[in-house]
């Protein structure tokens, strides 16, 4: 196997495991609002900042394909 491959499973395992973890951290949020019987603006306040840390990391992701795309990196 070339080295590009390993480099190319090594960043398909890194992501996968932050998708496993930010699910897990969803799974834990969730139990914690259930149980602590948070108002629903206070559930929506928690989701949102969840939902922007995921959408911050994934943007970094394309950002960093796109550099390193056009060769800038």
């Amino acid at each position: 196997m070339l080295n590009s491959h390993f480099e190319q499973l090594e960043t398909l395992g890194l992501n996968l495991l932050f998708a496993g973890v930010f699910f897990l951290i969803g799974m834990s949020i969730r139990d914690v609002l259930k149980q602590g019987k948070v108002p629903p603006f206070g559930r929506f306040i928690v989701w949102l900042v969840l939902f922007l840390g995921c959408a911050g990391f994934i943007a970094k992701g394309v950002i960093q394909l796109f550099w390193e795309g056009t060769g800038l990196s």
